[in-house]
């Protein structure tokens, strides 16, 4: 191979390397997406029974991770209050992002499970996205 040839491919590799390192730091993933759950739990057995283990299989299903839990039907730590009363039960999941999180609301086997967790606790959830990195 001649020294022009050689000196082409060079250029252009580095041309195309540069252009998918261009576009990996241009292309920042969405920030993942926390579910925070303040649950009135009035049957901490049945909702242990009946809820949890089925929604826990579908919040997996879709990315989400517990971050923590405490309170009722939950195992260890209890909700400690810092300012007003503390909930019965509180829950934090971690999902990939917001569009996973949605999935995971809309999915119809969970809305067939929370309507089973509704017999045994009252739910406030919201979501927020995650803090961009700095």
């Amino acid at each position: 191979m001649n020294s022009g040839c050689w000196i082409g491919l060079v250029m252009l590799t580095g041309i195309v390397l540069g252009a998918f390192g261009s576009e990996a730091l241009h292309s920042e993933a969405a920030p993942p997406a926390y579910l925070i759950g303040q649950i009135d739990v009035s049957d901490p057995n049945g909702y242990a029974k009946e809820y949890l283990p089925k929604a826990r299989e579908i919040i997996k299903a879709h990315g989400g991770k517990l971050v923590a839990a405490a309170g009722a039907a939950a195992t260890g730590s209890q909700v400690v209050a810092v300012d007003g009363d503390p909930p019965k039960r509180v829950v934090i999941y971690m999902y990939p992002n917001m569009d996973a999180l949605r999935a995971w609301r809309n999915d119809p086997a969970y809305v067939q499970v929370r309507a089973v967790g509704e017999k045994y606790a009252t739910y406030h959830t919201f979501a927020v996205e995650g803090a961009a990195a700095n």
